[in-house]
């Protein structure tokens, strides 16, 4: 092993990887198992469906509202909404990642 810049270099059996919080070449935290990596990666693909989800559902409320309307402020609120929402599960779904990748 051998420090450079302050990350340190082993080689493996299985190849030359990064200490220190570093990702391994396939996507692996440092030290992370397999399993362990696959389980961040099912996290994360859970969290992208459900925001997908709240995308769609934001988006069918607010159509819904829209078409039930009287007028068209009631049908711009809606649609305003709507948008919001949308933001709203954006940001959820990329703070939950942030966390998953913490």
């Amino acid at each position: 092993c051998s420090d450079s810049v302050g990350i340190v270099w082993c080689r493996h059996s299985a190849g030359t990887r990064a200490t220190g919080g570093e990702m391994e070449a396939d996507g692996r935290k440092d030290g992370e198992t397999p399993a362990a990596a696959a389980q961040r990666g099912a996290s994360s693909l859970g969290v992208s469906v459900q925001e997908g989800l709240q995308h769609a559902k934001a988006s069918v409320v607010g159509a819904v509202q829209q078409a039930m309307a009287g007028s068209e402020e009631e049908a711009a609120q809606a649609d305003l909404r709507a948008a919001k929402e949308q933001v709203e599960a954006t940001d959820e779904a990329e703070a939950k990642k942030k966390r998953l990748a913490g």
